[in-house]
């Protein structure tokens, strides 16, 4: 009975340890410590944008509920590109395997976003905003694509 402990407590000593290891090589294989502020930005980019759009959506519901139809792609581009953006915020803050992945997406929902925003922003400032927002996280997912591109094989980023 004595060994019980003894054992379950190797074993955790011994999972700890795999842990410990497997994210030195995750750590190693996305660029290392010098890598956060990049991670850290293109993050904060995505939240900054998901809550952009999010208002948005919310500006553009209004817009419908006057009559003004022409909103609702807008609306559903600001729906879509939010939930893009929240979970590449979610990924890329703690520097997921997958930042690649979700950041080509996240890059393309905002040009897609920002392109529907920008026919109102002439005459609407919320919508404005939003077109201007989706631009910077475009741009900073681009940007964290090229430092991935550059701590990874091409094969790894491609893959």
């Amino acid at each position: 009975m004595k060994r019980l402990p003894f054992f379950v407590g190797a074993v955790c000593v011994v999972l700890v340890a795999v842990l410990v290891d497997q994210s030195a090589r995750m750590n190693r294989a996305v660029g290392g410590e010098k890598s956060a502020p990049h991670y850290q930005k293109c993050a904060e980019a995505c939240n900054a944008c998901q809550r952009a759009c999010d208002s948005c959506a919310a500006h553009c519901g209004r817009m419908l509920a006057e009559g003004k139809k022409e909103h609702r792609t807008s609306l559903e581009s600001c729906l879509d590109c939010a939930a893009f953006c929240s979970v590449a915020a979610s990924i890329v803050s703690r520097r997921g395997p997958m930042s690649d992945t979700i950041c080509k997406s996240c890059a393309e929902a905002c040009d897609r976003c920002a392109k529907e925003c920008e026919k109102h922003a002439a005459h609407d400032a919320e919508m404005k905003r939003c077109g201007e927002e989706c631009r910077r996280c475009e741009k900073a997912c681009r940007a964290m694509l090229a430092h991935l591109s550059g701590t990874r094989t091409t094969t790894e980023i491609t893959k």
